[in-house]
């Protein structure tokens, strides 16, 4: 058995090996993010609306980060965002700590996200480079891996220094860890190793309208929407764990270790599973997408047990969604135009981050945690339905690609 289990990570270059590496370090020492509305909550006494627009600030960062790198990834080459984009962050991480008032976190917070969302589109086109279209799913999923493995030991570890130390050591960590990771990226990767250049001259270049690109605008809504209802663990969730059963930083951060102790165990031998059966993708997101919605029925329940199914449903929707959205992306993305799709494809999670905090936040103040619950399993019936939309325009798309080959044919 586990001789099969480590089968699933047979065949990937070494650069994606390092860059799941760095990854996990990163993702290790991001820290302070699932605790930081209980952070805004407790230590500085935000009220909920408060912490929503701080929040709001976190995607507005992350949507103009993602943009900068889709831009930069396609002129200067994804190296040198990645590089900017960890050393940077990790200085500004250590500094936020000292900003204590709702304006100066406000900004603090559109600054850093800005920065650090930098990273990830470059990452995908690197991740696009040295994959075949064959493994980019599996490679995909090995990244995810790796973030969930980090994601199993930085919530428990955050936990344990907040208790012991308090909320101020963290910050260090989460700067010094992503400062860490970059340097041993340009240790291992030399950037003229990395195939920078892209042809920016050649016949028959036109230019790419995404917005034009109805099927992957309608991948993006449900990509939104998915987000909304999974940022909820990192906004929310952490709140309700403490407000309703007055749960420790320590607990939840166990909880949350759940989720990621699971993706590391089962995403990629699912996502192999997936593709030697040659399942459907879009059959799988949709059932994603309804255990996603499951999850936070369960949390209506007003026992404390619940809240263990309710991660394992989100936790194998998760799997089940995540992997093949950013497949499908990666597909339709054209040459030289990688940055654009792959920035496009974060900004959709920028805007869930924006939306999930801020609309459940209100929620909360307004109607209460079982409302926001309501509201975000109906959001996940809403986007399962919106993926047969999806795949009637893809399968109409592909019908209508294969009557013109058939017409050139005949034409011959």
């Amino acid at each position: 058995m586990i001789k099969k289990y480590l089968n699933n990570f047979k065949d990937f270059p070494k650069e994606i090996w390092i860059l799941t590496l760095i990854t996990f370090i990163n993702r290790a020492g991001t820290m302070v993010i699932p605790f930081l509305s209980k952070y805004m909550k407790e230590n500085l006494e935000f009220s909920y609306s408060q912490i929503g627009w701080v929040m709001v600030f976190f995607g507005i960062g992350s949507i103009i980060g993602t943009w900068l790198s889709g831009k930069l990834s396609d002129k200067i080459g994804f190296y040198k965002v990645m590089v900017f984009s960890l050393f940077t962050s990790g200085i500004v991480f250590i500094l936020l700590q000292y900003a204590t008032t709702f304006e100066e976190l406000c900004m603090g917070i559109l600054v850093l996200t800005t920065i650090a969302d930098m990273f990830r589109p470059a990452m995908l086109v690197c991740l696009k480079t040295f994959t075949t279209k064959e493994n980019r799913a599996r490679a995909f999923a090995l990244t995810r891996a790796a973030v969930n493995l980090g994601f199993l030991f930085g919530p428990v570890l955050g936990g344990l220094i907040i208790m012991q130390l308090g909320y101020g050591y963290i910050f260090y960590v989460d700067g010094i860890t992503c400062i860490l990771a970059i340097i041993v990226f340009m240790f291992f990767v030399k950037e003229k190793t990395l195939p920078l250049k892209l042809k920016k001259h050649h016949e028959g270049f036109k230019k790419i309208s995404i917005r034009k690109d109805h099927p992957f605008m309608l991948h993006l809504l449900i990509c939104m929407i998915t987000g909304i209802l999974f940022f909820q663990i990192f906004t929310t969730l952490p709140l309700y764990h403490k407000e309703r059963f007055n749960m420790s930083e320590f607990d939840s951060g166990l909880l949350l270790s759940l989720n990621g102790l699971l993706i590391l165990l089962f995403e990629l031998p699912i996502v192999n599973y997936v593709i030697k059966n040659k399942i459907d993708n879009h059959r799988v997101i949709f059932i994603g997408l309804l255990l996603m919605s499951s999850s936070f029925l369960l949390l209506l329940l007003p026992w404390e047990a619940a809240l263990i199914p309710m991660m394992l449903l989100m936790t194998f929707g998760v799997m089940l969604t995540f992997p093949f959205a950013n497949s499908f992306a990666m597909g339709r993305s054209y040459e030289s135009h990688e940055g654009k799709y792959m920035a496009a494809f974060t900004m959709s999670y920028s805007f869930a981050h924006i939306l999930s905090a801020k609309s459940g936040m209100e929620i909360i103040q307004r109607s209460g945690y079982d409302a926001n619950w309501m509201f975000m399993a109906g959001l996940g019936m809403v986007g399962s339905l919106l993926v047969f939309k999806l795949f009637a325009m893809v399968e109409k798309e592909e019908l209508k690609t294969d009557r013109k080959v058939d017409a050139i044919f005949l034409d011959e």
